[in-house]
């Protein structure tokens, strides 16, 4: 006999029914991260049950970007180690050779500032209110002012390396507020190629950079500088730099300095435009030199170890013609805590010849990820950054450079990377902590289209995250504008002041002359040769 036939529909909804219990469930279970990779939140009840996934992912604690060991440092430390390493010495620190016979510092500098905008929309510079000294605010007092050259170092990564933006930023302040040269130029390094502003020769160096430092020899690992290079000589190693024209006011300079440790006696030998050589005798020190050449027209200089080579170490030369010079200290790969493992001690040193008015940071570029808000740590460290630099360049105004516009693949082509905000605000912030200045590069990228219009105008790669020459001069005009902004800013509220004070003196006059009409007999107001009647 056949048995009933079974009805397995009402096992089938049981089923549909669980499965959908299972889902519902999934999608109360929050955004998480496995592997560094971000997953979002599973909701197939998204048309009834919204979540704000933000405030739980603002509440993540924050992902290992970077290991903050590299970036320990005590600042106590480093201002003892600077105190104990720059005492005043009878050693003779700068070698000069004087061919133009005049003060490159005694010209007089009044300049009013430029009204030009460059860029479509103005980005400002942002400072709070702060005792912080010096402040951008005098900085730019003393573009209008000084009656010196007035000394920028750019501190970056490979969004700066070859000169990228500096050349521009570089270009525009010369114009503005005078000056020339391509500012600094290491003795060596296998980057050199790519820079079109200076041309550098170089052969019998040895050279180590300072994100590879732990192949350098142990003397020469502590004594980096914050360019990112030193160079070891064999006999006889030389660099021959050559200006170029590759942007205005670089064919020629008038000043050149020239630095480097001697810690053995050694002979150095130094040529000027190919025709006219002279030798130095340096003796033994551990303190940096520097041999400074001055002449009406400096077109090429070259540097030649003839002996001593013992522990010796060249840095580069800085090259300039008074008003401003602005050097470019980039390091690839570097998220800033390379700066912490240069010496301050050679920082303050090279500080203490060239006298930097402002320090420039840009950074973080290589630690923004997708999907992450949380910068925290990060941010902390910036704030170490900006105290490391007022500890080696105690004279200079800090300015930290918000991160650039970036774009990353997605289904729907290249959008926007999602983490600029979060580590815009970070970066805002610890300049706000520290009493810094700041200026969001990524909003005056946007301002002209942003890194889509970048690439698509030839202004970047096609990695949608590196800008080449014309991206960095666009951004550099935008930067300079806003330096502008504020110079002028500082003029205009100079000339009203002495407006004022004009006004007083005039109407002081007035006042003290109807005083006297009302005071004094009539008698008195005659000339004295008047005859009597």
């Amino acid at each position: 006999m056949n048995s009933p036939e079974k009805n397995y529909i009402h096992k089938s909804w049981q089923a549909v029914a669980a499965l959908i219990a299972v889902l519902a469930a999934v999608s109360f279970i929050p955004p998480q991260s496995i592997g560094g990779v971000k997953l979002r939140r599973a909701n197939i009840l998204s048309d009834l049950l919204v979540f704000d996934d933000s405030q739980a992912t603002a509440a993540e604690a924050e992902p290992q970007l970077f290991d903050e060991e590299e970036f320990h440092v005590d600042i106590s430390e480093v201002a003892e180690r600077i105190v104990a390493d720059t005492l005043f010495s009878e050693v003779q620190t700068t070698f000069l050779w004087d061919l133009a016979q005049v003060d490159p510092t005694a010209a007089p500098r009044h300049v009013v500032p430029d009204t030009v905008r460059w860029s479509a929309a103005l980005t400002p510079i942002e400072e709070a209110d702060t005792v912080a000294a010096p402040s951008f605010r005098s900085f730019c007092d003393t573009l209008l002012a000084a009656r010196r050259p007035v000394r920028i170092a750019v501190l970056g990564d490979s969004f700066i390396e070859g000169d990228i933006l500096t050349a521009d930023l570089r270009e525009r302040l010369q114009e503005c507020y005078g000056g020339g040269g391509p500012g600094f130029a290491p003795m060596a390094s296998p980057l050199t190629a790519f820079r079109r502003t200076v041309r550098t020769q170089s052969k019998g160096w040895t050279t180590y950079n300072i994100m590879q430092r732990r192949t350098a020899p142990e003397a020469l690992r502590a004594n980096f500088y914050v360019s990112g290079w030193v160079s070891h000589p064999a006999a006889g190693a030389s660099t021959r730099w050559e200006m170029t024209d590759y942007r205005r006011h670089l064919e020629a300079c008038s000043s050149a300095r020239v630095l480097f440790l001697s810690p053995a006696a050694s002979r150095v030998e130094v040529t000027l435009n190919d025709t006219l050589h002279r030798e130095f005798a340096i003796p033994a020190a551990a303190a940096v030199r520097q041999i400074e050449v001055r002449a009406p027209r400096i077109r090429s200089l070259a540097f030649r170890v003839v002996s001593g080579t013992d522990g010796f170490i060249g840095y580069g030369a800085i090259f300039e013609g008074g008003g401003v010079t602005v050097d470019n200290y980039s390091v690839r790969s570097n998220n800033g805590q390379a700066m912490f493992w240069t010496n301050p001690s050679v920082n303050a040193q090279i500080d203490a010849f060239a006298h930097y008015d402002l320090v420039i940071l840009q950074y973080g570029l290589n630690i923004m990820q997708s999907g992450v808000r949380n910068y925290r740590a990060y941010s902390a460290q910036i704030e170490k950054m900006i105290a490391y630099v007022r500890e080696c360049f105690p004279r200079a105004a800090v300015l930290v450079l918000g991160v650039s516009d970036r774009s990353v693949r997605t289904d729907a082509g290249f959008e926007p990377m999602d983490a600029i905000p979060f580590m815009l605000d970070w970066q805002r912030q610890a300049a706000r902590n520290a009493g810094a200045a700041f200026w969001p590069t990524c909003d005056a990228m946007r301002a002209e289209g942003g890194m889509e219009a970048f690439v698509q105008n030839g202004w970047a790669g096609k990695d949608f995250t590196h800008i080449n020459y014309a991206g960095g001069r666009s951004v550099a005009r935008a930067l300079c504008d806003a330096v502008n902004a504020e110079t002028q800013r500082i003029h205009a509220a100079r000339e009203a002041a002495a407006l004022r004070h004009r006004q007083e003196a005039l109407l002081d006059s007035a006042r003290r002359a109807e005083i006297d009409r009302q005071l004094l007999p009539a008698a008195v107001t005659q000339p004295l040769n008047a005859p009597l009647e």
